[in-house]
Protein backbone atom coordinates (compact mmCIF):
# COMPACT_ATOMS: atom_id res chain seq x y z
CA UNK A 1 0.00 0.00 0.00
CA UNK A 2 2.97 2.07 -0.70
CA UNK A 3 1.51 5.55 -1.91
CA UNK A 4 3.86 6.95 -4.88
CA UNK A 5 4.51 10.54 -5.30
CA UNK A 6 1.57 12.83 -7.31
CA UNK A 7 -1.11 10.39 -6.03
CA UNK A 8 -2.71 13.39 -3.17
CA UNK A 9 -2.37 16.99 -3.95
CA UNK A 10 0.36 18.41 -1.55
CA UNK A 11 -1.77 20.58 0.62
CA UNK A 12 -3.03 17.33 1.67
CA UNK A 13 0.42 15.48 1.93
CA UNK A 14 1.81 18.08 3.94
CA UNK A 15 -0.90 18.05 6.53
CA UNK A 16 -0.70 14.13 6.81
CA UNK A 17 3.32 14.91 6.64
CA UNK A 18 2.76 16.77 10.45
CA UNK A 19 0.53 14.25 11.49
CA UNK A 20 3.09 11.69 11.02
CA UNK A 21 5.74 13.72 12.71
CA UNK A 22 3.33 14.62 15.64
CA UNK A 23 2.59 10.76 16.40
CA UNK A 24 6.13 9.90 15.55
CA UNK A 25 7.19 12.18 18.62
CA UNK A 26 4.46 11.05 20.86
CA UNK A 27 5.67 7.48 19.75
CA UNK A 28 9.51 8.77 20.78
CA UNK A 29 8.41 9.58 24.63
CA UNK A 30 6.15 6.06 24.92
CA UNK A 31 8.72 3.73 23.63
CA UNK A 32 10.63 5.18 26.58
CA UNK A 33 8.27 3.43 29.04
CA UNK A 34 7.63 0.38 26.28
CA UNK A 35 11.63 -0.81 26.13
CA UNK A 36 13.31 -2.00 28.74
CA UNK A 37 15.37 -4.95 28.53
CA UNK A 38 13.62 -7.33 26.66
CA UNK A 39 11.78 -5.25 24.17
CA UNK A 40 14.96 -2.85 23.40
CA UNK A 41 17.12 -5.67 21.86
CA UNK A 42 14.01 -6.80 20.23
CA UNK A 43 12.63 -3.59 18.27
CA UNK A 44 15.51 -3.39 15.36
CA UNK A 45 15.07 -7.14 14.67
CA UNK A 46 11.27 -6.51 14.78
CA UNK A 47 11.42 -3.21 11.59
CA UNK A 48 14.22 -5.82 9.99
CA UNK A 49 11.87 -8.38 10.03
CA UNK A 50 8.95 -6.26 8.56
CA UNK A 51 10.84 -5.16 5.99
CA UNK A 52 12.08 -8.47 4.73
CA UNK A 53 8.27 -9.99 5.42
CA UNK A 54 6.98 -7.18 3.05
CA UNK A 55 8.95 -7.89 0.17
CA UNK A 56 7.13 -11.32 0.11
CA UNK A 57 3.79 -10.53 -2.24
CA UNK A 58 1.29 -13.41 -1.53
CA UNK A 59 -1.66 -13.87 -4.42
CA UNK A 60 -4.86 -13.11 -3.20
CA UNK A 61 -6.96 -12.38 -6.32
CA UNK A 62 -6.93 -12.73 -9.62
CA UNK A 63 -3.68 -10.47 -11.18
CA UNK A 64 -3.55 -8.88 -7.15
CA UNK A 65 -1.25 -9.24 -4.60
CA UNK A 66 -0.63 -8.48 -1.15
CA UNK A 67 2.10 -7.87 1.40
CA UNK A 68 2.22 -7.41 5.10
CA UNK A 69 1.54 -4.12 6.62
CA UNK A 70 3.30 -4.95 10.07
CA UNK A 71 1.88 -2.41 12.01
CA UNK A 72 -0.26 -5.44 14.00
CA UNK A 73 2.96 -7.64 14.32
CA UNK A 74 4.90 -4.36 15.94
CA UNK A 75 2.69 -3.10 18.09
CA UNK A 76 2.32 -6.75 19.79
CA UNK A 77 5.51 -7.69 19.48
CA UNK A 78 6.91 -4.67 21.31
CA UNK A 79 4.49 -2.65 22.42
CA UNK A 80 2.12 0.43 20.03
CA UNK A 81 4.62 3.40 20.96
CA UNK A 82 7.67 1.42 19.51
CA UNK A 83 5.70 -0.19 16.84
CA UNK A 84 4.90 2.72 15.44
CA UNK A 85 8.47 3.70 14.94
CA UNK A 86 9.33 -0.16 13.57
CA UNK A 87 7.17 0.35 10.77
CA UNK A 88 8.48 4.14 10.45
CA UNK A 89 11.97 3.36 10.26
CA UNK A 90 10.81 0.39 7.61
CA UNK A 91 9.00 2.99 5.61
CA UNK A 92 12.10 5.79 5.47
CA UNK A 93 14.46 3.21 4.27
CA UNK A 94 11.84 2.09 1.64
CA UNK A 95 11.24 5.24 0.45
CA UNK A 96 15.17 6.52 0.24
CA UNK A 97 16.79 3.29 -0.57
CA UNK A 98 14.34 1.55 -2.63
CA UNK A 99 12.21 4.00 -4.57
CA UNK A 100 9.39 2.22 -2.69
CA UNK A 101 7.01 4.83 -2.04
CA UNK A 102 6.60 8.51 -2.54
CA UNK A 103 8.82 10.96 -0.53
CA UNK A 104 6.34 13.68 -0.65
CA UNK A 105 3.58 11.41 0.22
CA UNK A 106 5.87 9.85 3.05
CA UNK A 107 3.80 11.73 5.32
CA UNK A 108 1.04 9.74 3.87
CA UNK A 109 2.55 6.13 3.99
CA UNK A 110 3.09 6.21 7.70
CA UNK A 111 0.08 7.78 8.60
CA UNK A 112 -1.77 4.86 6.55
CA UNK A 113 1.03 2.08 7.20
CA UNK A 114 2.39 2.81 10.85
CA UNK A 115 0.08 5.15 12.52
CA UNK A 116 -3.55 3.47 11.39
CA UNK A 117 -2.73 -0.31 11.42
CA UNK A 118 -1.19 -0.16 15.15
CA UNK A 119 -3.77 1.76 16.90
CA UNK A 120 -6.49 0.09 15.05
CA UNK A 121 -4.88 -3.11 15.61
CA UNK A 122 -3.47 -2.65 19.35
CA UNK A 123 -6.96 -0.98 20.27
CA UNK A 124 -8.59 -3.91 19.26
CA UNK A 125 -6.04 -6.61 20.62
CA UNK A 126 -6.47 -5.12 24.05
CA UNK A 127 -10.11 -5.43 23.76
CA UNK A 128 -10.16 -9.38 22.76
CA UNK A 129 -7.22 -10.09 25.57
CA UNK A 130 -9.17 -8.64 28.04
CA UNK A 131 -12.52 -10.77 27.26
CA UNK A 132 -11.01 -13.88 26.02
CA UNK A 133 -9.45 -17.04 28.74
CA UNK A 134 -6.13 -14.98 29.89
CA UNK A 135 -3.96 -17.82 27.82
CA UNK A 136 -1.07 -18.02 25.31
CA UNK A 137 -3.34 -19.31 22.58
CA UNK A 138 -5.94 -16.15 23.27
CA UNK A 139 -2.81 -14.11 22.35
CA UNK A 140 -2.63 -15.63 18.93
CA UNK A 141 -6.21 -15.30 18.33
CA UNK A 142 -6.47 -11.70 19.02
CA UNK A 143 -3.24 -11.36 16.83
CA UNK A 144 -5.03 -12.77 13.97
CA UNK A 145 -8.33 -10.71 14.89
CA UNK A 146 -6.25 -7.85 15.07
CA UNK A 147 -4.09 -7.71 11.97
CA UNK A 148 -7.00 -8.90 10.17
CA UNK A 149 -8.90 -5.80 10.68
CA UNK A 150 -5.72 -3.26 10.82
CA UNK A 151 -5.34 -3.85 6.64
CA UNK A 152 -9.11 -2.53 5.61
CA UNK A 153 -8.86 0.24 8.21
CA UNK A 154 -5.65 1.30 6.49
CA UNK A 155 -7.64 1.10 3.39
CA UNK A 156 -10.35 2.88 4.32
CA UNK A 157 -8.00 6.00 5.54
CA UNK A 158 -6.19 6.13 1.97
CA UNK A 159 -10.05 6.94 0.74
CA UNK A 160 -10.44 9.67 2.80
CA UNK A 161 -7.27 11.00 2.56
CA UNK A 162 -7.96 10.75 -1.35
CA UNK A 163 -11.57 12.10 -1.25
CA UNK A 164 -9.61 14.96 0.18
CA UNK A 165 -6.92 15.29 -1.95
CA UNK A 166 -6.76 13.26 -4.39
CA UNK A 167 -5.50 14.53 -7.40
CA UNK A 168 -7.68 12.51 -10.24
CA UNK A 169 -11.63 13.11 -9.96
CA UNK A 170 -12.95 9.50 -9.52
CA UNK A 171 -15.87 7.95 -8.09
CA UNK A 172 -15.11 7.53 -4.35
CA UNK A 173 -17.27 5.21 -3.62
CA UNK A 174 -16.10 3.08 -5.88
CA UNK A 175 -12.55 3.52 -4.46
CA UNK A 176 -13.54 2.58 -1.19
CA UNK A 177 -15.47 -0.51 -2.41
CA UNK A 178 -12.61 -1.72 -4.54
CA UNK A 179 -9.94 -0.75 -1.71
CA UNK A 180 -11.94 -2.41 1.07
CA UNK A 181 -12.71 -5.62 -0.83
CA UNK A 182 -9.37 -6.54 -1.86
CA UNK A 183 -7.21 -5.55 1.11
CA UNK A 184 -10.09 -7.80 3.26
CA UNK A 185 -8.49 -10.46 1.05
CA UNK A 186 -4.95 -8.86 1.78
CA UNK A 187 -6.07 -8.92 5.70
CA UNK A 188 -6.21 -12.85 6.19
CA UNK A 189 -2.39 -13.08 4.63
CA UNK A 190 -1.32 -10.09 7.57
CA UNK A 191 -3.37 -11.97 10.21
CA UNK A 192 -1.94 -15.13 9.47
CA UNK A 193 1.80 -14.00 9.20
CA UNK A 194 0.66 -11.51 12.50
CA UNK A 195 -0.44 -15.00 14.05
CA UNK A 196 2.14 -17.30 13.15
CA UNK A 197 5.03 -14.88 14.18
CA UNK A 198 3.34 -13.87 17.86
CA UNK A 199 2.73 -17.59 18.28
CA UNK A 200 6.52 -18.57 17.55
CA UNK A 201 7.82 -15.75 19.37
CA UNK A 202 5.07 -16.97 22.77
CA UNK A 203 6.72 -20.21 22.15
CA UNK A 204 10.12 -19.91 23.00
CA UNK A 205 10.23 -16.47 25.29
CA UNK A 206 6.20 -15.61 26.00
CA UNK A 207 8.14 -12.72 27.94
CA UNK A 208 9.53 -11.39 24.99
CA UNK A 209 5.99 -10.41 23.57
CA UNK A 210 4.67 -7.19 24.73
CA UNK A 211 1.24 -7.92 24.61
CA UNK A 212 1.55 -11.14 26.55
CA UNK A 213 2.45 -9.68 29.77
CA UNK A 214 0.79 -10.52 32.61
CA UNK A 215 -1.09 -13.30 31.05
CA UNK A 216 0.85 -15.51 33.63
CA UNK A 217 -0.81 -17.33 36.25
CA UNK A 218 -0.16 -16.27 39.96
CA UNK A 219 1.09 -18.76 42.65
CA UNK A 220 -1.95 -20.03 44.84
CA UNK A 221 -2.21 -20.40 49.03
CA UNK A 222 -5.50 -22.47 50.49
CA UNK A 223 -7.15 -20.77 53.30
CA UNK A 224 -10.21 -21.49 54.99
CA UNK A 225 -10.29 -24.12 51.73
CA UNK A 226 -10.19 -21.13 49.10
CA UNK A 227 -7.54 -20.54 47.00
CA UNK A 228 -6.13 -17.27 46.95
CA UNK A 229 -3.26 -15.46 45.20
CA UNK A 230 -0.01 -15.93 47.34
CA UNK A 231 0.66 -12.45 48.45
CA UNK A 232 4.23 -11.09 47.03
CA UNK A 233 4.30 -14.27 44.88
CA UNK A 234 6.49 -14.11 41.77
CA UNK A 235 4.81 -15.59 38.56
CA UNK A 236 5.26 -18.99 37.65
CA UNK A 237 8.80 -19.85 36.16
CA UNK A 238 8.59 -20.14 32.67
CA UNK A 239 9.18 -23.46 30.84
CA UNK A 240 12.66 -24.52 29.83
CA UNK A 241 12.07 -24.13 26.40
CA UNK A 242 10.91 -20.50 27.06
CA UNK A 243 14.17 -19.90 28.62
CA UNK A 244 15.87 -19.30 25.33
CA UNK A 245 18.51 -16.11 25.76
CA UNK A 246 18.48 -12.76 24.25
CA UNK A 247 20.65 -13.33 21.66
CA UNK A 248 19.65 -16.91 20.18
CA UNK A 249 16.21 -15.47 19.60
CA UNK A 250 17.66 -12.33 17.66
CA UNK A 251 20.39 -14.51 15.88
CA UNK A 252 17.08 -16.90 14.73
CA UNK A 253 15.81 -13.68 13.90
CA UNK A 254 18.15 -12.41 11.61
CA UNK A 255 18.68 -15.17 9.45
CA UNK A 256 15.40 -15.71 8.78
CA UNK A 257 14.63 -11.91 7.93
CA UNK A 258 17.83 -12.53 5.51
CA UNK A 259 16.74 -15.92 4.39
CA UNK A 260 13.58 -14.18 3.31
CA UNK A 261 14.74 -11.36 2.09
CA UNK A 262 17.68 -12.73 0.26
CA UNK A 263 15.96 -16.01 -1.10
CA UNK A 264 12.34 -16.40 -0.94
CA UNK A 265 11.26 -12.69 -1.84
CA UNK A 266 12.44 -14.44 -5.51
CA UNK A 267 9.73 -16.49 -5.27
CA UNK A 268 7.27 -13.64 -4.48
CA UNK A 269 4.10 -13.07 -6.52
CA UNK A 270 4.81 -10.29 -9.38
CA UNK A 271 1.30 -8.85 -9.78
CA UNK A 272 0.50 -5.11 -8.83
CA UNK A 273 -0.56 -5.00 -4.96
CA UNK A 274 -4.02 -3.94 -4.08
CA UNK A 275 -3.28 -0.06 -4.55
CA UNK A 276 -1.72 -0.85 -7.58
CA UNK A 277 -4.78 -2.83 -8.65
CA UNK A 278 -7.28 -0.13 -7.67
CA UNK A 279 -5.36 2.49 -9.06
CA UNK A 280 -4.44 1.29 -12.83
CA UNK A 281 -8.26 0.40 -13.20
CA UNK A 282 -10.19 3.78 -11.62
CA UNK A 283 -7.68 6.07 -13.23
CA UNK A 284 -5.84 6.80 -10.05
CA UNK A 285 -2.62 6.52 -11.18
CA UNK A 286 -2.84 9.09 -14.30
CA UNK A 287 -1.09 11.98 -11.98
CA UNK A 288 1.70 9.57 -10.39
CA UNK A 289 4.73 10.67 -10.55
CA UNK A 290 8.23 9.46 -10.93
CA UNK A 291 10.00 8.84 -7.54
CA UNK A 292 12.70 11.16 -6.91
CA UNK A 293 15.59 8.47 -5.92
CA UNK A 294 14.36 6.26 -9.06
CA UNK A 295 17.89 6.09 -9.77
CA UNK A 296 19.34 4.65 -6.86
CA UNK A 297 21.38 2.16 -6.72
CA UNK A 298 19.04 0.12 -5.14
CA UNK A 299 15.57 1.11 -7.06
CA UNK A 300 12.84 -1.74 -7.21
CA UNK A 301 14.57 -3.67 -4.69
CA UNK A 302 17.62 -5.03 -7.53
CA UNK A 303 21.18 -3.87 -7.04
CA UNK A 304 22.14 -1.51 -10.51
CA UNK A 305 24.09 -3.48 -13.07
CA UNK A 306 23.89 -7.01 -11.33
CA UNK A 307 22.38 -8.43 -14.70
CA UNK A 308 21.22 -11.70 -12.84
CA UNK A 309 17.75 -11.26 -11.39
CA UNK A 310 17.55 -13.32 -8.74
CA UNK A 311 21.25 -12.74 -7.06
CA UNK A 312 20.18 -8.54 -7.83
CA UNK A 313 16.98 -9.36 -5.99
CA UNK A 314 19.05 -11.08 -3.11
CA UNK A 315 21.45 -8.62 -2.18
CA UNK A 316 19.03 -5.98 -2.30
CA UNK A 317 16.70 -7.73 0.08
CA UNK A 318 20.33 -8.55 2.45
CA UNK A 319 21.29 -5.12 1.94
CA UNK A 320 18.06 -3.85 3.02
CA UNK A 321 17.49 -6.11 6.31
CA UNK A 322 21.04 -5.11 7.17
CA UNK A 323 20.42 -1.48 6.79
CA UNK A 324 16.98 -1.41 8.71
CA UNK A 325 17.91 -3.29 11.40
CA UNK A 326 21.35 -1.03 12.01
CA UNK A 327 19.02 1.87 11.87
CA UNK A 328 16.44 0.70 13.60
CA UNK A 329 18.67 -0.76 16.38
CA UNK A 330 20.35 2.69 16.61
CA UNK A 331 16.95 4.43 17.25
CA UNK A 332 15.68 2.71 19.55
CA UNK A 333 19.00 2.32 21.39
CA UNK A 334 19.02 6.08 21.60
CA UNK A 335 15.44 6.18 22.78
CA UNK A 336 16.21 4.00 25.81
CA UNK A 337 19.45 5.56 26.49
CA UNK A 338 17.61 8.51 26.85
CA UNK A 339 15.26 6.37 29.35
CA UNK A 340 18.07 5.69 31.08
CA UNK A 341 19.03 9.07 31.59
CA UNK A 342 15.65 10.85 32.69
CA UNK A 343 15.75 7.93 35.60
CA UNK A 344 17.90 9.58 38.32
CA UNK A 345 19.55 7.90 41.02
CA UNK A 346 17.49 8.90 44.02
CA UNK A 347 14.30 7.68 41.92
CA UNK A 348 15.64 4.16 41.75
CA UNK A 349 15.91 4.44 45.54
CA UNK A 350 12.55 5.36 46.09
CA UNK A 351 11.22 2.50 43.74
CA UNK A 352 13.03 -0.21 45.55
CA UNK A 353 12.45 1.21 48.99
CA UNK A 354 8.95 0.81 47.78
CA UNK A 355 9.25 -2.28 46.66
CA UNK A 356 10.98 -3.79 49.57
CA UNK A 357 8.47 -2.05 52.25
CA UNK A 358 5.53 -3.73 49.64
CA UNK A 359 7.51 -6.90 50.25
CA UNK A 360 7.62 -6.93 53.35
CA UNK A 361 4.57 -6.17 54.37
CA UNK A 362 3.22 -9.37 51.90
CA UNK A 363 5.37 -11.80 53.74
CA UNK A 364 3.88 -10.79 56.80
CA UNK A 365 0.48 -11.06 55.63
CA UNK A 366 0.94 -14.41 54.50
Amino acid sequence: MHVPDGFINAPTAAATGVIAAGAIAVSLRGARRELDERTAPLAGLVAAFIFAVQMLNFPVAAGTSGHLLGGALAAILVGPYTGILCVSVVLLMQGILFADGGLTALGVNITNMAIVTTVVAYALFRGLVKVLPRTRRSVTVASFVAALVSVPAAALAFTLMYAIGGTTDVSIGKVATAMVGVHLLIGIGEAVITALTVGSVIAVRPDLVYGARGLTQKLKLRVNGELVDAPGAEPEPAPMAARTSHRKVWAAGLVASLVLAGFVSFYASADPDGLEKVATDHGIDKQAEEHAVADSPLADYGVKDVDDARLSGGLAGVIGVGVTVVAGSAVFWAVRRRRSDDTSPSDTTDTTDTTDATSTTSTTSV
